[in-house]
């Protein structure tokens, strides 16, 4: 029996509502040509649903989101605090995933580049602890012995199903206490996982191997601003974020979008790039274990960047979003 899935969307800001349309068009052909079923309930959140509304992400929203099987979300705005930490807090989304892959007839720093950046996602700098004292100004970094040891073995286990190497980033000869946890964390977990390889960087130096040989590099686990800072890097290494999916995920719910930003400059112009969004709603489907039609729309997104006709600006094309959203949908449709 052919299982139906609930879908929460987001449009969200800037570019978001350009982008979701064009991930609903895709997602339309995988369920014309696979007989999946997929049902999307829009959930509002962001700068406009603030401005119109008085809250970043209602209740309602909040709701939506919860009777979904998981939530495919555009970029937001400036209230992206109110918005995304608060979900991934109130989830408990606290792995955040961004695959950087190099793919054909984008241009990269290497054709061999295939990694997957295992963020932790609910701690670190990023809880928000901060405070006056004074003229000067504190923040709380917030490293937990629970919070290092289930991202350190989701590293782990991803890095099983690929090359069986996991990189952990820290910086614990200056941060020896809170970086220092997670190390030792990592370390522990490394010991439960004998058929993977380990390694350690400091996140200085991470920044320097990731484009002197990014080929290298499997699985990097790493704290919360340390991995929103080196995964972007990452990203720009095989053709930008214009390319760069995301997932957040927890034991028992998913939410999946692209990793950049609103880009409100660029809004209502059709310009932007559809794939980062669209290969989000493909980390989706892996999660909920469609995996044949995870592959159809890396497939028929393969197929589009190697042919290089319909390419949206970044990537050196002359197309819009729309057209983007069609050539991929028609690859998935065999057309």
């Amino acid at each position: 029996m052919t299982k139906k899935y609930k879908i929460a969307v987001m449009p969200g800001d800037g570019i978001g509502p350009e982008q979701t349309a064009a991930t609903l068009r895709v997602l339309s052909a995988v369920t014309e040509s696979t007989g999946i079923e997929m049902e999307f309930i829009e959930a509002e959140g962001g700068d406009e649903c603030l401005n119109r509304r008085g809250e970043a992400l209602p209740k309602d929203s909040i709701e939506t989101i919860k009777s979904s099987d998981a939530c495919l979300k555009g970029p937001v705005g400036e209230s992206a605090a109110d918005v995304i930490v608060k979900l991934r807090i109130m989830f408990d989304l606290y792995a955040n995933l961004r695959p950087v892959k190099s793919y054909p007839g984008v241009q990269a720093l290497r054709p061999d580049i295939d990694m997957l950046v295992v963020r932790e996602n609910t701690e670190d700098l990023y809880k928000g602890y901060e405070f006056k004292v004074g003229e000067d100004a504190v923040a709380l970094r917030v490293i937990t012995k629970r919070g290092s040891q289930r991202i350190a073995e989701m590293a782990f286990k991803y890095a099983l199903k690929r090359r069986k190497k996991v990189t952990a980033v820290h910086k614990a000869n200056v941060l020896r206490v809170t970086d220092g946890l997670f190390r030792d964390t990592c370390r522990e977990v490394a010991g439960r996982y004998p058929q993977v390889s380990f390694e350690e960087l400091y996140v200085d130096a991470a920044s320097m191997h990731l484009i002197k040989r990014p080929q290298e590099f499997d699985v990097i686990c790493i704290t919360n601003m340390f991995g929103d800072i080196l995964s972007d890097e990452a990203a720009q290494i095989c053709g930008g974020l214009g390319m760069a999916a995301g997932a957040n995920i927890g034991d028992s719910f998913g939410l999946f979008e692209p990793i950049h930003g609103s880009a409100p400059k660029h809004a209502g112009k059709n310009t932007a790039n559809p794939i980062s969004m669209i290969l989000s709603a493909k980390m989706m489907l892996d999660w909920l274990g469609e995996e044949e039609s995870s592959r159809k729309i890396e497939d028929a997104v393969m197929q589009v960047l190697s042919e290089r006709k319909v390419l949206t600006p970044d990537l050196g094309g002359s197309s819009g979003t729309t057209e983007v959203a069609e050539e991929i949908s028609r690859k998935i449709l065999g057309r």
